[in-house]
């Protein structure tokens, strides 16, 4: 009786990258096209040919950063819309758009009247809900007055929606 393993490693021969079976493709993201945040501590190698240059380092992502998939364009007028224009007035971009939609789409799938037995109520369900009436009294039924009032809570606790995203990853909650 035989038995074999077979190990398979690609190898692009001129970039010097190479893919690992042994490593998640889902703890490598990738930021603006050309750097890479590996999430865990993983060695890295880089080697340019032309000098036979090899430096190793270990790399690991700081987890208040958080990350998430890109949100795309949000339908006009709808309360991602205007989540985004506040987001750009306040001179964030969309990196942390994209953490803010990931966030409330788990907290309240962006529905003005979630609510759930606990207490919590709106987009960011807040607890109780009636810490809204603070950002106005349509808190019951407005989605700007509750993503105002999600996004101050938001920057009082956390400093920006990506590190409440990765909050909200590592504790289920934020």
């Amino acid at each position: 009786m035989a038995f074999a393993i077979v190990l398979v490693m690609v190898v692009d021969p001129y970039s010097g990258a190479y893919a690992d079976a042994a490593v998640a493709p889902n703890h490598w993201i990738v930021i603006n096209g050309q750097s890479y945040v590996a999430q865990g501590t993983y060695q890295v190698s880089a080697t340019h040919a032309a000098y036979g240059v090899t430096q190793r380092r270990a790399v690991v992502a700081a987890a208040s950063s958080g990350s998430a998939p890109p949100a795309g364009v949000p339908n006009p007028g709808s309360a991602k819309a205007v989540a985004l224009q506040v987001l750009q007035s306040r001179g964030m971009g969309n990196d942390q758009y994209s953490c803010l939609v990931s966030l409330w789409d788990r907290e309240s799938h962006w529905n003005v009247y979630a609510a759930n037995p606990s207490g919590a109520y709106g987009i960011p369900q807040a607890l109780p809900g009636s810490k809204m009436s603070s950002a106005g009294p349509n808190w019951r039924t407005d989605a700007k007055t509750q993503i105002l009032w999600g996004l101050g809570y938001i920057n009082g606790r956390y400093g920006t929606p990506c590190k409440a995203w990765a909050h909200s990853q590592s504790s289920g909650w934020y």
